[in-house]
């Protein structure tokens, strides 16, 4: 008997593990395309309008397409990004025109073009948020990719009514072990 009822702590404690994994969501990268094409890192471009439809989450990308002759991407303070300021910039992006940033951390970003360009409209700040672990009650995953949004890869973790009927069969399985043998 006291085997019987070690043996079902330990396929309780087991159940539960796998209850954990089955209900954590998962979500691969996804590359924004800042302003929404492929080479729209340009003056007269909206990009406010743009950011507020997208949803950044850690370990996203930000695509910047430019003339790397004219335009640069430099990341800023919020301070320099309300300025225009291009001086004394966090890290410049730029590498040659088609250029990724790492978000790696959630937090806001700021991002003007030196040269005088950022007074012409040339900067997007962005706010980037942890993807949310819990479970979600409307049974629905956030949109993922967006306007101007390419995903690089998307998870398969969608299924979130076949994963619900797997975790009822694995309670109800649970619940008759533990009282019925």
């Amino acid at each position: 008997m006291v085997k019987m009822k070690g043996l079902k702590i330990i396929l309780a404690c087991q159940v539960l593990l796998l209850l954990t994994v089955l209900n954590t969501e998962s979500r691969q990268p996804v590359l924004h395309r800042v302003g929404g094409g492929r080479f729209t890192w340009k003056p007269n471009v909206n990009f406010t309008d743009w950011a507020i439809h997208e949803q950044f989450y850690v370990g996203d990308w930000l695509y910047f397409g430019f003339n790397k002759k004219l335009y640069t991407v430099l990341q800023v303070n919020k301070t320099s990004y309300d300025s225009c300021i291009g001086e004394n910039f966090i890290k410049n992006i730029k590498k040659g025109g088609r250029d990724a940033f790492n978000l790696t951390e959630a937090k806001p970003y700021y991002f003007i073009s030196g040269r005088g360009y950022c007074f012409k409209g040339m900067k997007v700040a962005i706010i980037v948020q942890d993807f949310p672990t819990f479970p979600l009650t409307n049974g629905s995953l956030p949109t993922i990719s967006r306007n101007g949004s390419l995903p690089i890869t998307i998870s398969s973790a969608s299924n979130s009514s076949g994963k619900f009927i797997l975790l009822v069969m694995v309670a109800s399985a649970l619940t008759w072990i533990l009282f019925y043998i």
